[in-house]
């Protein structure tokens, strides 16, 4: 028997109705759009650092961590650790639902809408990554 050959499985993705779907829906004019392009990448690249900031620092434990310090009240909210990943899940959805509303401005001709848009979810996307951090920083 012979071993599994990648390469000819994604070829024959490529070849079948789904590898065509993938490859036309990616060569729609809104991906050939540099600023486009980057700003889905720097989007993406900050939602992934900030899942993986997570996972190396906050570790499984039976008690619960803080979840928000504030300077004038001190610790306001308390949880379990899975709740820390509540942050970069909310930022993933609103990257969907961004990156869908862009596409959908960009076909209706109104790129400036879509640019904007786009830019929002890079700012969101860091400020996610800050609030992780301060995640972080609190409990260690």
């Amino acid at each position: 028997m012979r071993g599994l050959n990648l390469g000819n499985i994604f070829n024959k993705i490529a070849k079948t109705g789904l590898g065509v779907k993938i490859r036309s829906f990616f060569a729609q004019e809104y991906f050939r759009s540099q600023i486009v392009v980057w700003l889905l990448i720097l989007s993406l690249a900050a939602n992934l650092a900030d899942w993986i900031s997570l996972r190396l620092f906050i570790k499984p434990v039976d008690f619960p961590i803080i979840l928000h310090y504030n300077v004038y009240f001190g610790v306001d909210m308390l949880g379990g650790w899975k709740q820390a990943f509540i942050l970069p899940f909310l930022g993933l959805i609103l990257f969907l639902i961004n990156s869908c509303l862009s596409l959908y401005f960009y076909h209706q001709k109104e790129r400036i809408a879509s640019h904007i848009l786009l830019m929002a979810t890079l700012m969101l996307q860091l400020s996610l990554v800050i609030a992780s951090i301060s995640v972080i920083i609190i409990n260690y």
